[in-house]
């Protein structure tokens, strides 16, 4: 990549991989010595669904309790937890800056990222991580506690505005949620990404970009601006969804000796088409993953942050971004975090509704979708 000259010595090569949200618990270390009898181990699935709650005044509301809340996967109502002292525990957080493509004649307004990580991530205990990207990502700043050394990174960044014309916000936030995921489970996991909406040039796959961002229990808060590219020149769309078409796969027929195959239908409309064979709760999930992939193709920053339940704003003027910042500020440590346990989820994405029966001038936004992969395979007896 381009982004090099005024933070080239701090940026770090690294690799992606995606990882399941299942937990697994910790086998026995091995023994080179000591033969080890074979052990069992458990998986189990904990969906977190971050919420926030304001009124229609715009005021954010700090005392519902967990049955407050009704939360439906793919329609199924699901027992919710409230996890306690969800605005207390560490925050881990990676703030990912685009410096190529459209962003390189609005970098200037970026400035008070820097200026502001104080009240972003509050007063507690922290670790901030600093990605620049253009056509690829790159670790500008690696996580400290140091405030400072943060800031440092991400003017770096932008003094440097020397990106090439790429726009891999993708490729950026999968190398993003990697870095999260090596943090210390009792982390929260938040990104803060400041981009364009049109993805130029991620080499991820738009289904495997969709998984990542809906197998990780990361919340993205997203400021996004135009980059004046029409909608067929996403190149992120490259992936064909029947190549991985989520749940129900093989219900979409795509040999065209089937009489019933009408190949002159785009995916998406024979996805839709689907519908009217599957059962409920597939349908929903499969309504759901059309209408977040088609989503992800015309805003990636939008869709990402309502997939995650963090917040999108639209870059405006440098008030408008300091504005939006205190708001992003303010909103992190405030947010309920929801919890659920689903029984035996079909592989592929789930749809997620969050709800307040009984407070109807109440509106609530939380994270919509989450993806199950499949289990993990048991290990073979000695």
């Amino acid at each position: 990549m381009r982004l090099s000259s005024a933070f080239a010595l701090l940026s770090i090569a690294a690799c992606f991989a995606p990882r399941a949200i299942a937990q697994e618990l910790p086998a026995q270390a091995e023994s080179q010595s000591t033969p080890q009898p074979p052990t069992l181990s458990a998986q189990s699935t904990l969906v977190l669904v971050p919420a926030l709650v304001h009124n229609k005044a715009g005021q954010l509301i700090f005392t519902l309790k967990a049955n407050d809340f009704t939360l439906t996967d793919d329609g199924i109502p699901q027992k919710v937890r409230l996890e306690q002292d969800s605005g207390g525990e560490p925050l881990a957080l990676v703030v990912d800056i685009e410096g190529g493509g459209a962003a390189s004649d609005k970098v200037d307004r970026f400035g008070a990222l820097s200026t502001m990580l104080d009240a972003i991530v509050g007063g507690e205990p922290h670790r901030i991580a600093v990605v620049g990207f253009d056509s690829s990502p790159a670790l500008v700043t690696a996580f400290t506690a140091n405030n400072d050394e943060a800031e440092r990174g991400i003017r770096a960044l932008i003094a440097d505005n020397n990106g090439d014309g790429g726009a891999a916000i993708l490729d950026s936030l999968s190398f993003s949620l990697d870095l999260l995921r090596r943090q210390p489970p009792e982390y929260r996991k938040t990104i803060l990404l400041v981009s364009e909406t049109h993805d130029g040039g991620s080499h991820i796959a738009l289904d495997d970009a969709m998984r990542n961002l809906s197998d990780s229990n990361t919340a993205i808060y997203a400021i996004g601006f135009s980059s004046g590219l029409s909608e067929s020149k996403h190149e992120a769309g490259k992936a064909r969804p029947d190549d991985e078409p989520g749940p129900a796969h093989g219900c979409m027929s795509r040999d065209p000796n089937d009489p019933e195959v009408d190949l002159n239908k785009s995916v998406a409309a024979q996805a839709y088409d689907c519908l009217t064979v599957l059962a409920p709760p597939l349908a929903l999930a499969r309504a759901a993953y059309v209408a977040v992939r088609s989503s992800l193709e015309k805003n990636i920053p939008e869709t990402a942050a309502h997939l995650t339940g963090g917040e999108y704003f639209s870059l405006g003027k440098e008030k408008t971004f300091e504005r939006d910042l205190l708001a992003i500020s303010n909103h992190i440590p405030n947010r309920y975090v929801l919890s659920f346990q689903p029984q035996a989820p079909h592989t592929g994405f789930h749809a997620i509704k969050v709800t307040l029966p009984d407070y109807t001038g109440l509106e609530v936004s939380a994270r919509n979708g989450y993806w199950a992969n499949p289990p993990a395979a048991a290990s073979p007896r000695p």
